[in-house]
């Protein structure tokens, strides 16, 4: 499906595709200036080095033996795996009379062949911030936290550095991504090869503030839209402050019983593998061009920002929950869908913790993708009752097929579209 620029001329399918994947994916490298070239793993995509004690592999990559739905959701997925690809891949769609339907492509395991499994477990990286966001606007409802106090009030002199003045950060703008804050995944990842270094290390979240503090990036609050991990580090903080309660326990308490997701979870402290069934995660050494198996690590480094583990259909039924008003009240919820723009031209808005998606067929999606080693996530859903959520097995900048990114941007805006 063509589309018209701004001058009214149709846009090529080539050039509607790039606009769709920077509208679904969560790597914001055109949004937000950075110090460095290899961006924060959550929320970002990234390479990443061959880890001590990991197994490689080397192309080809088999066929998963699941037999595949031939619809265009099924075609589309297929796609996204191959040599030059991702491994393998999952999604789940609900169209607007609530039916779901599972789909798979690639392998789930190299080493033994075996098939992506239906519905299965993955990291989420910063789709997490979704729940996050939830939690403290929960608070907010509640009147234990006010989205225009400052920092200040709930973490007093905890936040420093550089260009920052804490008086004039507010919650609200934590949550929006206009702090100005500096990410402190930037002072972690700056090449491919430090990720060999954190992958079984755990952090404390004030480890992760000193090195935020440390740096000297950051810029003027209410300056507009710029990503940083930081900024929900900072709600997970607060959200532990004003109720006592660890955050891990806030998420699951407050959002994952209260809507029944069976499959998402906070990993405990030094919880490394994945629980049950799920496709293993890989990235390509770029030395090499082996894949390595990257599906055990320390996830600790995203904690709020993006350490949960879910499957698409959890995150499908998430986001219906959320935009039904079964997780905030109205007046929360109306907050949590008041965007700013993330730039001149991306199409996209942000409001707190979630994009505001213009979708080909007309009309808005919310969601929130995210990346973390061995796995993508890109997912929206509309008010209407439709959800897609779409994983691949390796982070989009492993890939050598550039295009692959497009492609799963436009199986995002498609499944929906089509449904």
């Amino acid at each position: 499906m063509s589309s018209l620029d701004p001058a009214g001329h149709p846009k090529t399918d080539v050039r509607r595709a790039q606009e769709l994947s920077a509208l679904f994916t969560s790597s914001h490298q055109q949004d937000r200036p950075s110090s460095s070239r290899y961006r924060r793993v959550v929320g970002t995509t990234a390479a990443v080095v061959l880890a001590a004690g990991a197994l490689a592999f080397t192309d080809p990559i088999p066929t998963a033996q699941a037999e595949p739905r031939r619809d265009a959701v099924q075609q589309g997925i297929d796609k996204l795996v191959g040599a030059d690809r991702h491994p393998g891949a999952l999604a789940a769609v609900r169209d607007r009379r609530g039916r779901t339907h599972h789909y798979t492509a690639g392998v789930g395991d190299l080493a033994t062949g075996g098939e992506v499994p239906t519905n299965g477990k993955v990291r989420i990286g910063s789709a997490s911030k979704m729940f996050a966001s939830v939690v403290v606007l929960q608070l907010v409802g509640e009147g234990r936290v006010e989205l225009d106090a400052s920092i200040e009030t709930y973490l007093p002199g905890l936040v420093k550095g550089k260009g920052v003045d804490a008086d004039r950060i507010t919650v609200r703008r934590l949550l929006q991504h206009d702090s100005g804050l500096p990410d402190y995944t930037d002072s972690m990842f700056k090449s491919m090869g430090d990720f060999l270094s954190y992958q079984h290390v755990y952090f404390e979240p004030r480890e992760l503030l000193d090195l935020a503090n440390a740096r000297e990036d950051g810029r003027a609050a209410g300056g507009g839209w710029s990503y940083s991990n930081t900024n929900y580090l900072l709600a997970g903080l607060i959200a532990q402050r004003v109720t006592g309660r660890p955050f891990d326990e806030l998420v699951t308490t407050r959002i994952i019983q209260r809507i029944g997701l069976r499959d998402t979870y906070a990993p405990a402290v030094g919880e490394e593998d994945i629980r049950g069934r799920r496709p293993r995660g890989y990235q390509r050494d770029p030395a090499t061009g082996e894949l390595v198996d990257f599906t055990r690590m320390d996830p600790s480094w995203g904690w709020a920002a993006g350490h949960l583990v879910s499957t698409p259909g959890d995150l499908n039924t998430f986001l219906r929950a959320l935009l039904d008003g079964k997780l905030l009240e109205p007046a929360q919820l109306a907050q949590m869908r008041t965007t700013i723009p993330t730039g001149p031209e991306s199409g996209r808005g942000y409001g707190l913790g979630v994009f505001s998606l213009p979708l080909s067929c007309g009309g808005v999606a919310w969601g929130h993708g995210g990346d973390i080693p061995g796995y993508s996530t890109v997912n929206a859903a509309t008010d209407d009752g439709r959800a897609a959520t779409v994983v691949v097995t390796s982070l989009t900048g492993s890939v050598k097929d550039e295009s692959v990114a497009a492609d799963r941007g436009a199986l995002v805006d498609a499944a929906l579209c089509a449904n």
